[in-house]
C-alpha cells in the first residue's frame, strides 16, 4: 500500500491500529462529516474514554453494543470503543421498521443502544421489551457520557481472532442472521496484496477516501476499517444522496471510493454530471450486487479513473474475489466474471451433493479465507451448515472459466427454472439493461401454468424514453437464449432494493406466489 508506513504484526487489532496512528501522525485528519473533522489523535482519546465508559457501567468482554443511527463521527467512535474495551459492535441499520430493529437488538442481547436523536422514539419504545438492554445513550449525550468512565482501567489488547462486529445479514428471505466477525477479517485481504505486491485494492498517504455505504452493511464496514488501517481520511456520507454525494467527490477531492451499482447509477443519472467531476477521482471499488456491462462501460467512459470489482458475503468478511483494475477492459469477455480470488484465498464449484464440478458448470460457489466469519450468533445448525471444514458455502450459484475467474450467475435460491431449464435473473438484467432506453431492470420468476415458471420483468426508462416489450424482446434475442427473454413485462418508477444495494425480488415475487404452497412451480 504505497506510501504508508505499516506497524508489526502485533497491529492485527483495530484498537492497535488507531492507537498507531495516533502516535505516528496524530495531526492527519481521521474523519471529515459535513463541517467537522476528527484527527487520528483524537480519535482514539475519545474512543479510549468512550471504552472506558463502557467498562464502568459494567459491560464486560463479548458484550454486544449497538448503534442506531446514521453515518457520522460517533459511528466509528463506537467501533473504536468497542475494540478497545472487548465489546461487539453491532451496527443496527436505521432504514428498518422497529420490529426489525427489535428483533435485531433481542436476537444480539445487546446491553447497550447508542442512538441518534431523529431515531429516539423508537428507541424509548422499545426499551420496555428488552430486558438485556441496559441503557438507551442518545449519542448527543456522549460527550457527556463519556466522562462517566474516567479513571476505569482497560483490559490488556484484543487478539486477532476475538469477535469487535456483529452483522446482521439483510434478510432477504426470513430473519437475519448475526454474523461475528473478528478483528483478523478486517486485516487478512490487504496482507494478502501486500505480501503478494498488488495494487488491486490500495490506498496512499494523500488519499481522501469516500464511505458512500453505511456501517450496517458489510462493505460499508470494512472499507471504513480499510481507510482507518491506512491512516488515511475518510469523508463521511450521512446518508447516500447523488447529488451531494456528486458534490463531495467534487469539492473534497475524493480519490478513492467504494460504491454499489445502483449508487454508480444513480450518480451518473445526475443531470449536468460531467468528466471533470471526477477530476481528482483515482480508484472505485464496487460490489454488493451485479453491474450490467452497459452501465460498468458508462462508469469507465465518464469517472475516467481505475475500477475495482469486489465479490463476497458478510459471511466471508467481504471480498475474497476481485476483477482487478487491468482486467476493466472496454469489450473484454472478463467484464462478465466477478474476478478471481485473492492470492491465499481458495474458490470451488460444487454439485448438490458438495463434489467439485467442472470448469464452465454451474455449481454453488464455495469460498475459504482467512477472514470468514467466527460464527452465526447463537445459531450452531446453521453455522455447521454454512461454514463447512473452512469452506463458506455462499449460496451463490457461479461457474469458474478456464482461466480461473469466477462467473456468479445469481443466488441458487433465486434461480427461475421454465421448463426444466434453469435461469438467472442476474444475466437476463445484464441483457435488457444494455437497451439504450432501459435505466433499471429487475427479473423474478412468476407462476406459469404451462412451463412452471415464467420470467417476468420490470423495468425503469430513462427519463423521456419508451420502449415496448415486444422490442425488448427483439433486443434481448441473440443476446440470451430464446427461453430466458421475458414473456411479460411491467414498467415501474422504480426497482426496491435493500440498503446495499441488491434486488428485493421477494417484494417483486409477492403479490404473484402470495397464497400458494411454495414459491416454485
Amino acid at each position: 500500500m504505497t506510501g504508508i508506513t505499516e506497524p508489526g504484526p502485533e497491529g492485527r487489532t483495530l484498537d492497535a491500529r488507531l492507537a498507531f496512528h495516533a502516535r505516528s501522525r496524530p495531526d492527519h485528519v481521521a474523519i471529515a462529516h459535513e463541517d467537522r473533522t476528527v484527527d487520528y489523535a483524537t480519535l482514539h482519546r475519545e474512543s479510549t474514554a468512550t471504552a472506558r465508559a463502557l467498562r464502568a457501567c459494567g459491560l464486560t468482554r463479548g458484550s454486544r453494543v449497538a448503534y442506531l443511527g446514521k453515518e457520522s463521527e460517533h459511528c466509528y467512535e463506537l467501533l473504536f470503543a468497542c475494540a478497545r474495551s472487548g465489546a461487539v459492535f453491532v451496527p443496527v441499520n436505521w432504514r428498518l421498521a422497529p420490529d426489525e430493529v427489535e428483533y435485531i437488538l433481542r436476537d444480539s442481547s445487546a446491553e447497550l443502544l447508542f442512538v441518534e436523536e431523529e431515531f429516539l422514539p423508537v428507541a424509548r419504545a422499545l426499551r420496555a421489551e428488552l430486558p438485556e438492554l441496559r441503557d438507551v445513550v442518545p449519542v448527543g449525550e456522549l460527550r457527556e457520557w463519556r466522562e462517566t468512565g474516567a479513571g476505569t482501567e482497560l483490559p490488556g489488547g484484543c487478539d486477532p481472532d476475538d469477535p469487535i462486529a456483529q452483522m446482521y445479514t439483510s434478510g432477504t428471505t426470513g430473519y437475519p442472521k448475526g454474523v461475528v466477525l473478528a478483528h483478523r477479517t478486517f486485516f487478512a485481504v490487504r496482507d494478502l496484496l501486500d505480501s503478494n505486491g498488488l495494487d488491486w485494492i490500495d490506498f496512499r498517504d494523500s488519499d481522501i477516501s469516500l464511505l458512500g455505504m453505511s456501517a450496517s452493511h458489510i462493505g460499508g464496514i470494512w472499507w471504513a476499517t480499510q481507510g482507518f488501517n491506512a491512516g488515511i481520511t475518510n469523508v463521511v456520507v450521512r446518508s447516500f444522496g447523488a447529488e451531494d454525494v456528486l458534490q463531495l467527490i467534487r469539492d473534497r477531492g475524493i480519490t478513492t471510493a467504494i460504491l454499489a451499482p445502483a449508487m454508480l447509477l444513480m450518480l451518473l443519472a445526475e443531470p449536468g454530471v460531467r468528466p471533470a467531476d471526477f477530476a481528482a477521482l483515482r480508484k472505485v471499488v464496487y460490489g454488493g450486487s451485479p453491474i450490467s456491462e452497459s452501465l460498468l462501460q458508462r462508469c469507465l467512459d465518464t469517472m475516467g479513473c481505475e475500477f475495482a470489482q469486489i465479490y463476497g458475503l458478510t459471511e466471508t468478511g467481504n471480498t475474497a474475489v476481485c476483477l482487478p483494475p487491468a482486467d476493466h477492459v472496454p469489450g473484454s469477455p472478463r467484464l462478465r466474471a466477478a474476478g478471481r480470488p485473492y492470492p491465499g484465498i481458495e474458490l470451488k464449484v460444487v454439485d448438490r451433493d458438495g463434489r467439485d464440478v467442472g470448469t464452465g458448470v454451474v455449481g454453488e460457489v464455495c469460498i475459504r479465507t482467512p477472514a470468514r466469519m467466527l460464527e452465526y450468533w447463537r445459531l450452531p445448525e446453521a453455522t455447521a451448515a454454512t461454514l463447512v471444514d473452512g469452506w463458506v458455502h455462499t449460496g451463490d450459484a457461479g461457474y469458474l472459466d478456464d482461466d480461473g475467474y469466477v462467473h456468479v450467475q445469481d443466488r441458487i435460491k433465486e434461480m427461475i427454472i421454465r421448463a426444466g431449464e434453469n435461469i438467472y435473473p442476474a444475466e437476463v438484467e445484464n441483457a435488457l439493461s444494455a437497451h439504450p432506453a432501459v435505466l433499471d431492470v429487475a427479473v423474478v420468476g412468476v407462476p406459469d401454468d404451462r412451463w412452471g415458471e415464467a420470467v417476468h420483468a420490470f423495468v425503469v426508462l430513462h427519463q423521456g424514453k419508451s420502449v415496448a416489450p415486444h422490442e425488448l424482446r427483439a433486443f434481448a434475442r441473440g443476446r440470451i437464449a430464446d427461453f430466458k427473454i421475458p414473456t411479460r413485462y411491467a414498467f415501474v418508477d422504480e426497482v426496491p432494493r435493500n440498503p446495499s444495494g441488491k434486488i428485493l425480488r421477494r417484494v417483486l415475487r409477492e403479490e404473484f406466489w402470495s397464497g400458494r404452497d411454495r414459491a416454485v412451480n
